[in-house]
């Protein structure tokens, strides 16, 4: 990839384009952004050193590959202003929950390049996890090249488009769940008498490094579970707890609901 662009300044935007120039995959000056709001660009330019422009079309003009980073009511009215400068070698990489391939391709044209992805908020501090899709104009090498720029923030699959609902449940919209879990935790923990900001650490430190074990041992969640819970422990009294109150249960019901809202949302 030669150069860069981007289509919005805000916090995703700017995880993405951090975790880009740290990995070195392109240069500062060969990056061009775009936003409406002139003291988003100014605090972009003073952080990254990038080019800034208040003109989307400049970004199309100058980049190869185009990330829009607009919230999803505002997608295809922005691709419908610039639409006449994007050419059939440019890439247009969308992270909008929602729009779909060919609702991107109905705003750019059919035979455009077009990528969907799915990146969450772990990305502002370099531990996304994107979904990545494309149309048939996307060759699989450019794919790939793609992927490896999610990857510069975090983690990243190749999947079908049919999966990107899922995706959403288990990936963009989960860490609310998440944070939900770690407060709800740190709660107990001042319930037993520890300083707040200390049951947060403990809390969020504890799901950081279970995770950790998921992922670097491969081994089943429910085998790492079983590691710590002693016979007759303080681990499988919580786990009983847990299981009488519902918490599969309530945790797959809210990431069916997300994944019914983005199908909801994709029509």
């Amino acid at each position: 990839m030669k150069t860069l662009g981007i289509i919005g300044s805000g916090n995703m935007a700017t995880a993405i384009l951090g975790g880009i120039l740290n990995a070195g995959l392109v240069k500062p000056n060969d990056v061009t952004i775009s936003d409406l709001n002139q003291a988003a660009l100014d605090r972009v330019k003073a952080d990254y050193g990038v080019n800034t422009t208040k003109d989307s079309a400049e970004v199309i003009k100058n980049s190869d590959v185009i990330i829009i980073a607009l919230k999803p009511n505002v997608v295809e009215l922005v691709l419908g202003q610039v639409k006449e400068y994007i050419d059939t070698n440019k890439i247009i990489v969308s992270i909008a929950a929602g729009k779909t391939i060919a609702s991107l391709e109905g705003a750019v044209g059919s035979d455009k390049k077009v990528i969907r992805t799915m990146p969450n908020t772990p990305a502002l501090v370099g531990e996304g996890m994107a979904g990545l899709c494309k149309n048939i104009n996307v060759t699989d090498e450019e794919l790939v090249e793609i992927k490896g720029l999610f990857e510069a923030f975090g983690q990243a699959e190749i999947i079908p488009e049919s999966l990107m609902d899922a995706v959403i449940g288990v990936g963009g919209s989960a860490p609310a769940q998440v944070f939900m879990f770690i407060e709800a935790m740190a709660d107990g923990g001042v319930m037993a008498g520890m300083p707040r900001a200390q049951a947060y650490k403990f809390a969020a430190q504890s799901v950081l490094g279970s995770a950790k074990m998921v992922l670097e041992t491969g081994r089943h969640p429910g085998d790492l579970k079983d590691m710590v819970c002693s016979p007759a422990g303080t681990s499988i009294e919580a786990v009983k707890v847990l299981e009488e109150e519902g918490l599969r249960s309530a945790v797959i019901k809210a990431t069916v609901a997300s994944v019914d809202k983005s199908i909801e949302m994709s029509k």
